[in-house]
């Protein structure tokens, strides 16, 4: 067995997560709860560990601290989402916007910063679970290709296009973004996004649609996804002129 990586006794009916942190106490701590939980876990505890774990057990979903020894989670959440999508929650101890962009750019799906409540973790990850079954569901159920003016979103292949050329998304930026597609012009509201695409819905969610927002415009063209302040977000068909990312 890697030494950067262990695994709690396999449960074939669980969902795998794999822990990535490499502060033993804090590892276990969290690994114990999510097992209490009815997880099946396996633990990662430097960057090339997490990595290798991955590859050798698939897991349904990551927990990924940001700092680690070898490389940091930024890194292995770039070579995980490389390999095959796969949901992610960072544990940060740094709340700089910049930082949680990085993050969300490369494939992260959410993040709690430190300290957090163990309560907390296992909600965030019971609702990033449920987003991905919502998606397989939604995805065998509605139209297979969504168009929006010259922007083409393809649920089957998970692929988007704009005037012919292909837009590289992260899960969730294409899940956010076919939430959106779903109602062209039509305003969504923030606390109904979160409870779609997240699968739930409170006051410190805000900031991580904000962030995957401006993400998701800084590639499709700012002037797509129009902002209706107190409100929610909207998708718009018309040109993309504006390329300037505009706070969310």
């Amino acid at each position: 067995m890697n030494q950067g990586y262990a695994a709690s006794p396999p449960d074939v009916a669980a969902p795998t997560l794999l822990v990535v942190e490499d502060d033993p106490t804090i590892n276990q701590a969290v690994t114990d709860r999510l097992v209490a939980e009815g997880f099946r876990v396996v633990q990662g505890f430097d960057g090339p560990g997490a990595v290798a774990a991955h590859g050798e057990h698939a897991p349904d979903l990551v927990v990924l601290d940001l700092m680690l020894p070898g490389f940091d989670g930024l890194e292995v959440c770039r070579r995980i989402q490389g390999d095959r999508p796969v949901p992610v929650l960072m544990l940060t101890a740094r709340a700089d916007e910049t930082d949680l962009l990085v993050g969300l750019g490369v494939g992260a799906d959410d993040y709690v910063t430190k300290p957090f409540r163990m309560r907390e973790v296992v909600a965030r990850v019971r609702a990033l679970l449920r987003r991905v079954d919502r998606a397989r569901q939604l995805a065998a159920e509605q139209p297979p290709v969504v168009a929006v003016g010259d922007l083409t979103v393809d649920r089957g292949s998970r692929r988007v296009t704009t005037r012919g050329s292909e837009v590289h998304l992260t899960p969730l930026e294409f899940d956010l973004l076919l939430a959106l597609a779903a109602e062209p012009g039509a305003v969504r509201g923030r606390d109904e996004l979160m409870r779609e695409v997240w699968g739930w819905a409170d006051a410190g969610g805000t900031r991580t649609l904000d962030s995957h927002v401006k993400s998701l415009r800084a590639k499709v063209g700012a002037a797509r996804v129009r902002t209706v302040h107190g409100v929610g977000y909207a998708l718009e068909a018309g040109p993309t002129a504006s390329d300037a990312t505009d706070a969310p």
